[in-house]
């Protein structure tokens, strides 16, 4: 388990994250959702010790930086790294024997092309296969299915499945509603900086209708289209 205790973040002036309160329990796939400039991003690089904060973060994983695959919206490569030169990096780091690489390309990828070469979605998938082969215990996954084909979204959504399966801790951020509710146990709502609504997976449809009601309200009519 991981336990959030009053974590909060400000950047200068800017308050960024307002007394967070959270658990995430082993084998559950969590979803953070909110608008951009929410939180959710500030939230997983405090998870993942990357930025500094006020408050406690709690795991039987210790440090939970060491068991945790981050997957930034953004990842970053080295201008001469190769596909594969960057999953053998990342599994040294965790001191993960890995062989056959090609093998598992699952993505189809150019393991043998430089990584900063890659499309988008291409380094997206990338990264995500790098930290599957670490083999660690809880993944944050900032934003999986942007930028990525169909094909893949379909492998991702079951890659996240296997995941559970497999007693992992899965939170995950997505602007796309649909791919939530086919994953997650739980949906967080965050709206600057702080938890406005906790939602388990009996209750996803009402808030999806909440949100689109909230979001869209009557701007469509606006558009007076004929």
């Amino acid at each position: 388990m991981i336990s959030i205790h009053n974590l909060s973040k400000n950047f200068g002036r800017k308050q960024a994250l307002k007394t967070i309160n959270l658990e995430f329990d082993k084998g559950k796939v969590y979803g953070i959702i909110g608008e951009n400039g929410a939180g959710k991003t500030t939230l997983f690089r405090c998870m993942a010790s990357l930025e500094t904060y006020d408050g406690q973060i709690h795991s039987e994983l210790n440090p939970l930086k060491n068991y945790l695959g981050l997957l930034l919206t953004e990842p970053f490569f080295f201008t001469k790294i190769t596909g594969k030169e960057y999953i053998q990096l990342l599994c040294n780091a965790r001191k993960e024997d890995i062989s056959n690489i090609d093998d598992k390309n699952i993505f189809d990828l150019p393991l043998n092309q430089y990584a900063s070469t890659y499309s988008t979605g291409m380094k997206k998938k990338l990264a995500l296969l790098a930290i599957l082969l670490q083999e660690n215990q809880c993944f944050i996954l900032d934003e999986p299915f942007n930028g990525v084909d169909i094909h893949s979204n379909i492998i991702i959504i079951d890659l996240i499945h296997k995941l559970k399966a497999l007693n992992k801790t899965v939170i995950i951020s997505s602007h796309i509603f649909s791919t939530l509710s086919d994953t997650c146990d739980e949906i967080v709502l965050l709206k600057n900086g702080e938890i406005v609504k906790k939602v388990l997976r009996k209750d996803f449809d009402a808030l999806e209708l909440e949100m689109k009601a909230f979001i869209i309200g009557n701007k469509i009519e606006k558009l007076e289209l004929k």
